[in-house]
């Protein structure tokens, strides 16, 4: 029996799942559901998004909506008539009318190995707090942020060198994998789930202002920082001139040489900044309205001759933590 799916996703992450379910001999893909063109780019024209433009690739009919709110934004799933909807990294919140629409439900592929970081950031969480894997949960949704009983789970490895971008190109296979491996039971009804544990964190989105570096946290801290800032919102400083600096790349370095966090140790071989423990090498940064540089070029560029400080500025507004644990109810 072929089984109608409603996919719901936006960026690359959701792209190959997608890819994957098209070509399923048992499903028919009723409709593809993702977030509005946006501008990007410095000419700020309007691109699609990645989970559109696979679907145009695969022929797929597709729906663009920035909301589901109201019945009319909700219309176009209930006339696809779903038998089971898939969600990957989709951007908006389902409400009940959604999740009870299909009569296999809903079911998500999230970006971690719940209940550790649910909510909008887990990929870049988990290089954050140093964790040595992440991977993916297929979970069934219900009316909480990712807090639904869970089917299955597939883990990698976090290396050294991952940061958020190289992690969720990873990963996006892994969910495809993971996927592939149970839609022929999630269709026949038959797998079975696992509740939650009651410990969990939660994430929020991603801010421009969590990308800024706190040079009196240790180098091994802050050179995570940098891989979970990476590719955006990039880690980021100013300079003593008060203009901002991002650090795409770096490495811990030798002791500090100086006790004042933020202190530029620069000569002819590279970039080096103080932190409270060690020092942070600069392998490539971009100096604003400039390109990526080496930091062997940046330890010559005027604006670092002087060994300043970094990080002088007022540090920018964030909405709280990135990660907080979920309270439980008492």
């Amino acid at each position: 029996m072929i089984s109608r799916v409603v996919y719901m996703g936006t960026p690359d992450f959701a792209t190959p799942a997608l890819e994957m379910i098209a070509r399923f001999p048992e499903v028919e893909i009723a409709l593809v559901v993702t977030q509005p063109d946006r501008p990007a780019g410095r000419g700020r024209r309007l691109l699609a998004p990645p989970v559109k433009q696979m679907a145009e690739r695969l022929g797929l009919p597709i729906y663009q909506t920035s909301s589901l709110r109201t019945a009319a934004q909700r219309q176009p799933i209930v006339n696809a008539r779903p038998d089971l909807i898939v969600v990957t990294a989709f951007g908006l919140i389902l409400r009940k009318s959604i999740l009870e629409l299909p009569r296999l439900g809903c079911v998500n592929l999230h970006a971690s190995l719940l209940p550790k970081y649910r909510g909008a950031s887990p990929i870049a969480a988990a290089i954050l707090s140093g964790d040595t894997e992440t991977g993916v949960t297929l979970m069934h949704m219900e009316r909480g942020l990712d807090t639904g009983p869970m089917y299955s789970q597939a883990s990698i490895d976090i290396t050294p060198e991952d940061t958020t971008e190289s992690s969720t190109g990873r990963l996006a296979i892994v969910a495809r994998e993971l996927l592939q491996s149970n839609l022929g039971d999630l269709l026949a009804d038959t797998l079975t789930v696992v509740s939650q544990p009651a410990e969990a964190t939660i994430t929020r989105s991603l801010v421009k202002a969590d990308g800024w570096i706190d040079w009196t946290k240790s180098a091994v801290a802050i050179e995570r920082h940098i891989r979970a800032m990476w590719s955006w919102p990039r880690a980021w400083t100013t300079i003593p001139d008060g203009s901002t600096f991002q650090i795409q790349r770096a490495h811990v370095a030798g002791p500090i040489e100086s006790a004042i966090p933020g202190a530029v140790v620069g000569d002819h071989s590279g970039l080096r900044i103080s932190c409270t423990d060690r020092l942070i090498e600069i392998e490539v940064g971009q100096l604003a309205g400039g390109k990526p540089l080496s930091g062997r070029q940046l330890a010559s560029h005027a604006l670092f001759g002087s060994h300043g400080i970094l990080g002088q500025a007022e540090p920018p507004h964030v909405p709280g933590p990135l990660i907080c644990p979920v309270v439980m109810p008492s």
